[in-house]
């Protein structure tokens, strides 16, 4: 007879098994893309010209809504508003208060992985 760690253990395992494939691609490709959005909002956070800020913000911000169909993450969540901040006061011009959420939002999204 088996006790109830063991059982647990192995239908544990066995479920892992059966979803580990799907699950771990999933995790990778998220990964990658909060990878990428955490590089785009490093550039957009040194950056002092708006225009600047707001085209790697942009890129990033593509790559933190990427991730966000594969992985439910508060971080994540508000790593995209701040990114989306980003990208609006780039546009009017702001590039001091635009890097400034570009910089919150590699804070956020550096809590995702």
């Amino acid at each position: 007879m088996w006790s109830v760690m063991q059982r647990t253990v192995v239908f544990g395992f066995a479920a892992m098994l059966a979803a580990g494939p799907f699950a771990v691609a999933d995790a990778l490709a998220a990964n990658k893309h909060v990878s990428e959005a955490i590089e785009h909002a490093k550039g957009a956070a040194k950056e002092k010209d708006a225009k600047a800020v707001t085209k790697h913000a942009e890129e990033a911000l593509k790559h933190a809504q990427a991730a966000q169909k594969e992985v439910k993450n508060p971080h994540l969540d508000e790593g995209v508003n701040q990114l989306k901040e980003a990208v609006e006061h780039g546009k009017a011009g702001h590039a001091d208060v635009a890097a400034k959420a570009a910089d919150s939002a590699v804070m956020h999204l550096s809590e995702v992985k």
